[in-house]
């Protein structure tokens, strides 16, 4: 069965207007400086918490406040912006329906928190388009641990050679390769601010058009 999994943030969708959004209320109700969003765009990939941990090492003055008390009122911001301000990239929608159409598994396996991704999800009306969404708590390991897109792969039928990941990270090609599947990149994602060149994907696409011909050859 073939299988086309997706990481979310950056390839899917430009989430980071909202998740800057929650970040700089969340420094401003503790008094601390704002984050700009091209810094957040450098820090999404690892999940949440990771990116807070890097706004409030960068703009809280080394400011001393329970760890906790920060990520509740996080929690609760980005809970309130998350699939306000996100947008589709490029002929996103689209392919989603025709690789759907044309009888293609598909995934979401994303560092994202399954309360934080099932928002965006219902916002944009996504959930139809997947067989299966895995995120950064769904099992006790993430990306780029191997083992998340081996259990997509053993859960909807496939194999790593009829499978296809397609991100915008070093942590997507990472975790791809660690799992012999075959891993296609967009340049128009985060990747901490680097060229996804440098992390050697086995293709650098435009945008996921290209999808369906993959699984024309296999």
């Amino acid at each position: 069965m073939a299988l086309v999994m997706y990481d979310l943030d950056g390839t899917l969708l430009d989430t980071a207007s909202e998740i800057t959004q929650a970040v700089n209320l969340t420094l401003e109700e503790f008094g601390c400086r704002y984050v700009d969003e091209s810094d957040v765009r450098r820090w999404i990939g690892h999940g949440t918490g990771w990116l807070m941990e890097q706004a409030w090492a960068a703009n809280s003055g080394g400011k001393v406040v329970p760890w906790h008390k920060v990520m509740e009122r996080f929690i609760v911001n980005y809970g309130n912006s998350a699939g306000t301000s996100s947008q589709f990239f490029p002929k996103v929608i689209e392919t989603l329906e025709k690789v759907k159409s044309i009888g293609i598994k598909q995934a979401i396996v994303t560092n994202k928190e399954t309360k934080f991704t099932d928002r965006i999800l219902a916002s944009h009306d996504l959930r139809k388009y997947f067989d299966m969404v895995i995120c950064g708590d769904t099992l006790p390991i993430k990306k780029p641990h191997p083992g998340v897109i081996e259990h997509c792969i053993h859960m909807l039928g496939s194999s790593p050679g009829h499978s296809l990941f397609v991100g915008d990270s070093e942590i997507d090609v990472a975790t791809a390769k660690a799992a012999g599947v075959v891993c296609w990149a967009v340049p128009y994602g985060y990747n901490h601010g680097r060229s996804i060149v440098m992390a050697d994907p086995d293709r650098v696409v435009p945008d996921i058009s290209e999808v369906p011909n993959y699984f024309r050859g296999i």
